[in-house]
């Protein structure tokens, strides 16, 4: 064997092993652009959770800081829960096999992570008051808030009290979800949109709306 035969052959063996240590930091590299991935949506999941958590903890705060008088409170609350009779109303109006079953809004809010017929008709109930999830979350946590200790006025006795509760609202509601959430449920009643509720209805809203805390 000549020197240029055992040069070649030597030169493909060098090549051969750069090729596998390519082979190899291209696998490494693989491995490490999989554990990048996992851990960003990791990352994300939990500043996700950490911004929901925050958001959370700043409406409950906004709800229990507001400085209404009980007459005022009790107006907003009218509004709040007018609202929150007429969705589930709505909700059983489109779903009346399953009245049984949704005998309250919080029974509406619970089955309807599982049960995507449910979440579906939500989904449109709230599309048609131009409300959205956030709007809900914001008058459930001032019903549950202020629920124990509010009255409910009917239409004609609040616009006795105050005429313009949209000025009230927007200059003594600071926290924006909460502002937003309030000011919508106001259009939605003013529009006509509501129903009648009995005091039932009312009653066993106040009984168990609570559990969508959970």
């Amino acid at each position: 064997m000549n020197n240029e035969t055992t040069t070649l052959i030597s030169l493909k063996e060098a090549m051969k092993r750069v090729e596998d240590k390519l082979q190899a930091l291209e696998a490494q590299f693989k491995e490490l652009d999989f554990a990048t991935d996992k851990l960003t949506q990791k990352f994300e999941y939990h500043s996700k959770t950490l911004a929901s958590q925050a958001a959370q903890d700043e409406l409950w705060a906004a709800v229990l800081a507001l400085k209404f008088t009980p007459m005022e409170l009790n107006i907003l609350y009218s509004y709040v829960i007018d609202v929150l009779i007429c969705l589930h109303t709505r909700v059983l109006e489109k779903l009346p096999d399953l009245v049984r079953g949704l005998p309250t809004l919080a029974s509406v809010l619970r089955r309807k992570v599982k049960n995507e017929r449910i979440r579906v008709v939500w989904e449109s109930v709230l599309e048609e008051f131009g409300l959205q999830e956030g709007d809900i979350t914001a008058l459930c946590t001032f019903f549950i808030a202020h629920g124990n200790k509010a009255e409910h006025y009917s239409a004609k006795v609040r616009q006795m009290y105050i005429r313009d509760v949209t000025f009230l609202t927007t200059n003594m509601v600071k926290n924006q979800a909460l502002q937003e959430g309030l000011l919508r449920a106001v259009q939605v009643i003013e529009k006509g949109k509501t129903v009648g509720a009995s005091k039932e209805q009312k009653s066993s809203l106040k009984e168990l709306i609570p559990s969508v805390k959970n």
